[in-house]
């Protein structure tokens, strides 16, 4: 159905469902889709209308929480499958009630199996994924252009580098550096620096055998593969492709050969180094050069990082929420949930995090009516242009229910382009707070306050300069009666 015709039909619909009282569920491994199923009549004879569940698409291993994403197109594994998922939708319909389910459209977590982070990390601006996260190329430090700064070392690069708590090792094809719990991709022209280091001690051996000719031939393919720099889209999709061929190949020739086998595995232990001998981790430090990132000490983060982060939570990176590509892949597994009626509402963690959040909004809006009304975009997505945005029309009635997490400061509003039902309720909940609060001794705290600082701040202007994160500008009028 053409999407003007999902437009017109969902548009005559009534408001599909608004909550009248939610219970929020946190999910994890120790509480998943069939544990909710099992208290749904419970909630259900509470007056409970509709559920509201913490994030369950796959999150780092372990979380707790879930707003620490690692794939947007998978459910976690730790909470239920698709179909317990299924289940649970179905007696949510017998019971009529409803899930709002929260998501997470700001950033994602970088460690672990993040498959759009890796790639980056490989491949650099050549990655197909380079574009999904905010990351400036271009930074003002010289020695970082073209590359991503990972601040996730407990000491000194050098001093890191030199204990042996770095390591290269081979797996499946590939080569990676671990540091603790955490692998990093070698970025796959860098290859030749392992494969090619004393390469006629394996000659010797082999004496022009087949193997070697195989191994001659893969640093061949690893010489004309693209540079981490390209971004040329033909150019981009061959490295794409050559990389993984030249990594079947060499695990191929590795597995089959003992003596090519022997090889990288001796090259991976020179290059590892031996801690005490600061020289023999010089090839390890060469490889590490050639990568699309830099590890370096966490402490550096503040000053030189070039990736936009969840506040400055250096594993929360930032994606870009305004490009198309990265809206729809982000949201493709929600709104196929929408459409089948599992999800009946929304709630958008940190919508201030994002570029435009009133866009945002209108395309989510958007794109969630036309799902509950049977129109979920193609594979791939709809395209920017005519797709009917403007249709949506902004207000409390809106066809599909979404709130958003802002805190409301007194007398602030909602901005009126935000076609969104209303906040998570922080604001009633401060007023709500206030009745345990006698706000006449309010002048006697600050009185207080006021003495232990020797002088008076003024709030606006302390706030402004912390947002700066400059305290230099905070101005603090003195009040030599203010101290006795």
């Amino acid at each position: 159905m053409p999407d003007h015709d999902c437009v017109t039909k969902a548009a005559g619909k009534t408001a599909l469902r608004v909550p009248v009282s939610t219970y929020r569920l946190q999910l994890s491994r120790l509480f998943g889709f069939s544990d909710v199923k099992n208290i749904l009549p419970y909630l259900r004879a509470l007056g409970i209308t509709d559920i509201y569940c913490s994030p369950f698409v796959k999150a780092r291993p372990g979380s707790m929480h879930g707003y620490d994403i690692i794939n947007h197109e998978k459910l976690n594994p730790e909470i239920g499958t698709e179909e317990g998922l299924s289940a649970l939708g179905a007696e949510l319909r017998r019971l009529g009630m409803g899930m709002i389910l929260d998501i997470v459209p700001n950033h994602m977590c970088v460690l672990g199996e993040n498959k759009w982070w890796k790639d980056v990390l490989e491949n650099g601006k050549s990655s197909r994924y380079a574009q999904f996260f905010d990351i400036d190329w271009a930074p003002l430090k010289p020695s970082l252009k073209d590359k991503v700064i990972l601040p996730i070392l407990a000491d000194q690069y050098g001093k890191v580098l030199e204990s042996g708590e770095l390591t290269l090792f081979f797996r499946d094809g590939a080569f990676f550096v671990r540091y603790h719990e955490n692998d990093f991709p070698i970025e796959p022209r860098s290859y030749e620096l392992i494969l090619g280091h004393g390469l006629d001690r394996l000659e010797k051996q082999l004496s022009g055998s087949g193997d070697f000719m195989e191994l001659m031939s893969i640093l061949t393919a690893i010489g004309h593969m693209p540079p981490f720099t390209e971004t040329n889209p033909g150019k981009m999709a061959e490295r794409a492709r050559e990389k993984e061929v030249i990594k079947k190949r060499l695990f191929a020739l590795y597995e089959n050969s003992p003596e090519v086998r022997h090889f990288v595995d001796e090259n991976t232990g020179i290059i590892n180094g031996a801690p005490g001998d600061p020289r023999s981790f010089d090839l390890f430090d060469d490889l590490l050069s050639r990568q699309p990132y830099r590890l370096s000490l966490w402490e550096v983060a503040t000053d030189e990082i070039n990736y936009r982060r969840f506040f400055d939570i250096n594993e929360l990176a930032a994606i870009k929420m305004e490009d198309p590509e990265v809206f729809y892949e982000s949201h493709k597994l929600k709104l196929r949930l929408i459409a089948k009626g599992t999800v009946t509402g929304l709630r958008i963690d940190h919508v201030d995090g994002l570029y435009d959040p009133a866009r945002y909004l209108r395309k989510l809006q958007h794109e969630a009516l036309l799902s509950a009304s049977g129109c979920p975009p193609p594979e791939g997505g709809r395209t920017e242009e005519g797709n009917g945005e403007e249709n949506v029309t902004p207000g409390p009635d809106q066809p599909f229910y979404i709130v958003g997490e802002k805190i409301l400061l007194k007398g602030e509003r909602l901005p009126d382009g935000w076609p969104i039902s209303g906040t998570t309720g922080y604001d009633f909940l401060n007023l709500l707070n206030g009745i345990f609060v006698k706000t006449e001794n309010a002048k006697s705290l600050e009185a207080i306050y006021f003495r232990f600082m020797r002088g008076k701040v003024n709030f606006a202007s302390l706030l402004y300069g912390e947002k700066k994160n400059d305290n230099g500008n905070i101005h603090v009028r003195r009040d030599k009666r203010a101290w006795p």
